[in-house]
């Protein structure tokens, strides 16, 4: 596993639990927005050795109760599962962050009980995918993880970082029908004033909070539990 950056503590990255984040490198994504630029392609950034990650995990025994897996895109690596088992085995529960994209990686990760918790962004609504991403994208791929994660057992919520032109109140409501009956679903503010994938986005606006608000209303009645994060 290639960890290019480690959060000791976080109290929000795992719901209800005291985690740690680790962040791999490499995404098959190139969205504009994304907040790790560094993390997209593969880098000469120092990287922090396996060993001495789970030298610091028995260390914080005592304290941590769970490892958030993020990026980049997580499932990229092929030994994500065998990392994820190691973690288990020490006693952590498993957090993976995702874009959707691996399917077959995330069966995996739920048959071998080697996750208890998905977060699966959602970039936008069906046809504005590819756009948003600026790759082509497996939307059947996309689908199918949506499914997978739905009928995990798991807990699990899907989330969409709201740019303005990719989110509108139509998008909100596609995305809705495209994922009812899910448990929990939740917005995220999008913030300019951050290191940025594409500099041009830190001229693109956020919405006010009282569209997000709006746009909470309309996805409600979808979902088991709907959130705004970031505000």
């Amino acid at each position: 596993m290639i960890i290019k950056g480690l959060q000791k503590t976080t109290l929000i990255d795992f719901p209800e639990k005291v985690a740690c984040t680790v962040f791999t490198e490499g995404c098959n994504f190139r969205c504009g927005f994304c907040q790790n630029p560094a993390l997209v392609s593969v880098s000469d950034a120092p990287e922090l050795p396996e060993k001495d990650f789970f030298y610091f995990l028995d260390s914080k025994k005592k304290w941590l109760e769970g490892v958030c897996i993020t990026g980049g895109e997580p499932t990229l690596h092929k030994d994500l599962p065998e990392f994820c088992k190691k973690i288990k085995e020490k006693g952590f529960l498993v957090k993976l962050d995702s874009n959707g994209t691996n399917p077959e990686m995330l069966k995996e990760l739920i048959e071998k009980k080697l996750v208890d918790f998905i977060a699966m962004d959602i970039k936008t609504s069906l046809e504005k995918y590819s756009e948003i991403c600026e790759v082509k994208v497996d939307l059947n791929k996309i689908k199918e993880s949506i499914e997978l994660i739905k009928n995990s057992g798991l807990n699990y919520e899907f989330r969409t970082t709201i740019i303005p032109e990719f989110f509108s109140g139509e998008d909100a409501k596609k995305i809705g029908e495209w994922l009812k009956g899910s448990k929990a679903f939740f917005l995220q503010q999008f913030r300019n004033e951050v290191p940025l994938l594409d500099p041009e986005f830190k001229n693109k606006e956020p919405y006010a909070k009282e569209k997000l608000m709006e746009l909470k209303k309309i996805l409600e009645p979808f979902f088991d539990e709907v959130g705004i994060r970031n505000l």
